[in-house]
């Protein structure tokens, strides 16, 4: 079982590594063919291919925050996305049609 951290900002990896996230694969890109049952993706992804990571059988982390509208947009440090509040949320989702 593998957890990847798909992201390609400084300070989410940055982040990560504060809070003591176990990580065996930091990517910038996701293919959902490598994910197998078991693996955790941690990250933002688009709603699509979180639910192609969930289908796979993985589990599905997100990095949620709390941004306001004038961080939007812009590379975030640590310590900026401490104070949006980031944190990981589980999600599970599936296609609603097929």
């Amino acid at each position: 079982m593998t957890t990847f951290f798909v992201t390609r900002h400084p300070g989410a990896i940055e982040w990560a590594q504060r809070k003591g996230l176990h990580v065996d694969r930091q990517i910038t890109h996701l293919d959902p063919e490598t994910i197998l049952p078991g693996d955790t993706v941690i990250g933002i992804l688009p709603v699509h291919l979180a639910a192609q990571v969930c289908e796979r059988g993985a589990r599905y982390l997100s990095l949620a925050l709390d941004l306001p509208p004038d961080a939007r947009g812009r590379e975030l440090s640590a310590d900026e996305l401490e104070a949006c509040g980031a944190r990981l949320e589980a999600y599970e989702i599936t296609r609603a049609i097929r």
